[in-house]
């Protein structure tokens, strides 16, 4: 019998409903999962903002979630190399990385060392890009 270990990563700032269904569909297709919470500087790089949300809390946050065996602070931007300390199975993205150029490399890179993408729906309605929005325009007219 094969235990099946999934990785979750994800900034996962604004905790909301998006982040908790990813999580939820994600421990639905494997036996244990861990969630990488990506930390602040590589938040920058990828995004170019910083969180709201401080990373130990974030990490906290994740770590609550009882779909979440273990949580890890991902600091580097190669995801192998992230694999290469975390050693899952199976990877699980958004379906916003589907058929992009960031998708197909990490398909491409995952392929090399057995690693499964599987994508879940990405939840439209609901972001943290929309939540920070609505933040700074709540702040502007105060």
């Amino acid at each position: 019998m094969t235990h099946r270990v999934g990785y979750a990563p994800g900034v996962y700032d604004l905790f909301h409903v998006g982040h908790l269904n990813i999580l939820r569909h994600a421990r639905s297709q494997c036996d244990y999962l861990v969630a990488g919470v990506v930390s602040d500087e590589m938040a920058v790089q990828a995004k170019g903002k910083s969180p709201v949300i401080p990373l130990s809390e974030r990490l906290e946050i994740v770590r609550s979630v009882r779909f979440v065996d273990a949580a890890f602070v991902e600091t580097v931007p190669d995801k192998l190399e992230t694999w290469q300390q975390v050693r899952f199975d199976v990877i699980f993205k958004g379906d916003d990385w589907r058929g992009t150029e960031k998708g197909s490399r990490l398909e491409r890179d995952f392929a090399t060392v057995g690693v499964e993408v599987i994508y879940f729906p990405y939840t439209v309605h609901t972001s943290s890009t929309l939540l920070r929005k609505a933040l700074d325009g709540l702040a502007a007219s105060a």
